[in-house]
This record gives structure tokens, C-alpha cells and sequence, in this order.
């Protein structure tokens, strides 16, 4: 990891950053260049309709934990997807209202398997904590109490049913666990998955052992993609601070040469999903782009 401070003795700068800028990282770094570094960033591709799902369903379940206990009824959850509903990325509106009517139920029969009286300790909280490498933060869909322990709740909204292993190895939901038990001062150690189409919950009972390694991880994650953004920013020039702005090719043209050695691309079947394929050719050489509509599960409507 090259250094970031040139006093002999300093502490080394921490690398300040979420899951998902680790998880991109890992992914595909010139994804993660794409997306954290180049600026102004490169032009996106049109938007997912399952993001537009989960956003829907997760915007509507946060809203309902803030209604008054009394309000808090399976229809009230309905109507707040209802009057949210965002329609980005479906193919007409014949399936947006189609898809609207699904997440409605979906969110409706989730939410009446739920106690409304059951106040969580935080809905759509952010949660933060450092080690001597890095100072992370991220957005707990809901921290529950219960009994002297938290609980960190993910939803889910996607088409595959998930496990006890998705959330064992979910690097993302270890992280909110530390740092709610460091922020809240309890301890935390469960890890759930809600996973509203099926109505499986994947529970992970962490250990102090394995939350250790999940840090340790993130570390080995940050130190390489450290490294890689102080290369970067001495290539962009040293004006222009950690978002530097890149000369970039002309619209059509892609010229990652200056880059690749330190954010190659990993080009694999993810690349069908990403949001910048446009602009790599090894990516869409390797996957062909997907609908906006191609997440969706395929006995939809």
C-alpha cells in the first residue's frame, strides 16, 4: 500500500469508504475506477427495473415503521409502495402497473407477518466504525432489538431465494454488525436476509471470531484498492485531489490504456449487469447486455 503521509511515524491516512465501494472493488476494478474515481464519471446505461423494485419495496417499509403504531396496517404498507412507486427500467406501463400490483402484495404480506407495536432501534440507519486501515459506513435497512442483543435485518427483492451461506459470507452485513455493536454498545452477531417474494428469512449466527475476519478482509480489500487510487491520482495530476478529472475519449471512443495495469477488467457473466458495458469492450465482448426488464423473476406477468 503506498504511502499517504511522509512524516516518519504519522499514522497512515484511513481509507474512507462503504461495502459496496469494497464489493465493487472486488467485482471489477475498472468498474470501481469508473464508478468512484473518473470524474466527471462516465455516462451511465438506462436504468433496472428490479432496482426500481427494491427501492420501491424498501421505501415503502421505511416509511411504514414511521407511521404511528396505530397506522400500521398491512394495507397503510400497500398504499405507501402504492404512492411511491418508481417505474424506471420496465418495458411499457402495462408492466410497471403489473409489477406495482406484485410488490403491493408482496410488501402487504410481509408486513402482516410483522408486530407493528415491535419498534426497531433504527430504520434506514446509517452505522459507522473504524480500524488503524479504514473508517466504513453503510445503511442498515432495519436494527432490531431483542433482548439484550441487535439484529441486523436486510430486505431483499430479487428472483433467488437466499441461504444461510448468502448471509455467513455477506462481507456488507458483517460490517453493520460490528459497527451497530460498537455505536449502540450491544452486542451483535445476528445477521438476517428477508427475502419478501418467498417469505424466507437466511439467519447467520456470526462469532467475534468470524466478524474478525470479515474486518480483516475489508482491510486487505481496502489496502489494494488504496493503492490503486494514489497510482491513479498521480496519474491524473496532482491538482485535482482524489476525484480527479480525467481527460476522456471523445463520446464512442474507449481508451482505458492509462489505466488497466492498475484497474483491469474482470470480465465474466456479471457484465450482462453492468452499468457501465458501454464502455468496455472485454465486458460486452463477454456477456451480452440484458434487458432493463431481465431481472425480473420469469413467471412474472
Amino acid at each position: 500500500m503506498a504511502e499517504q503521509l511522509g512524516f516518519e511515524g504519522m499514522p497512515q491516512r484511513l481509507y474512507t469508504c462503504t461495502p459496496s465501494r469494497l464489493n465493487t472493488w472486488l467485482d471489477c476494478p475498472r468498474r470501481y475506477r469508473m464508478t468512484y474515481l473518473d470524474r466527471p464519471m462516465p455516462p451511465k446505461g438506462p436504468p433496472w427495473a428490479h432496482n426500481s423494485v427494491g427501492a420501491s419495496v424498501h421505501n415503502a417499509l421505511a416509511g411504514w415503521w414511521r407511521l404511528p403504531v396505530d397506522e400500521r396496517s398491512p394495507e397503510a404498507a400497500g398504499s405507501l409502495l402504492v404512492r411511491g412507486w418508481l417505474t424506471d427500467g420496465f418495458r411499457d406501463e402495462a408492466q410497471s402497473a403489473q409489477w406495482r400490483e406484485r410488490a403491493r402484495e408482496m410488501t402487504e404480506r410481509y408486513v402482516a407477518g410483522l408486530d407493528p407495536s415491535d419498534e426497531p432501534l433504527g430504520v434506514e440507519r446509517t452505522v459507522a466504525t473504524r480500524t488503524d486501515r479504514i473508517a466504513v459506513s453503510g445503511r442498515i435497512d432495519r436494527l432490531d432489538a431483542r433482548g439484550p442483543e441487535l439484529v441486523v435485518v436486510d430486505y431483499k427483492t430479487g428472483r433467488h431465494v437466499l441461504t444461510a451461506d448468502d448471509a455467513r459470507g455477506s462481507l456488507a452485513l458483517a460490517i453493520y454488525a460490528v459497527a451497530a455493536a460498537r455505536v449502540l454498545r450491544r452486542p451483535c452477531r445476528r445477521v438476517e436476509l428477508h427475502h419478501l417474494p418467498s417469505g424466507e428469512v437466511a439467519v447467520w449466527e456470526h462469532t467475534e471470531e468470524s466478524l474478525a475476519r470479515h474486518i480483516r478482509r475489508a482491510e486487505q480489500i481496502a489496502a489494494e484498492a488504496a493503492s490503486a487510487d494514489a497510482a491513479y491520482r498521480e496519474l491524473a495530476g496532482p491538482a485535482t485531489g482524489s476525484r480527479a478529472a480525467v481527460p476522456r475519449p471523445r463520446e464512442g471512443e474507449v481508451d482505458h490504456g492509462p489505466y488497466d495495469e492498475l484497474f483491469p477488467p474482470r470480465p465474466g457473466n456479471l457484465c450482462s449487469w453492468c452499468d457501465f458495458a458501454r464502455h468496455c469492450p472485454e465486458g460486452r465482448e463477454a456477456a451480452p447486455r440484458k434487458e432493463p426488464w431481465a431481472a425480473l423473476p420469469v413467471d412474472a406477468p
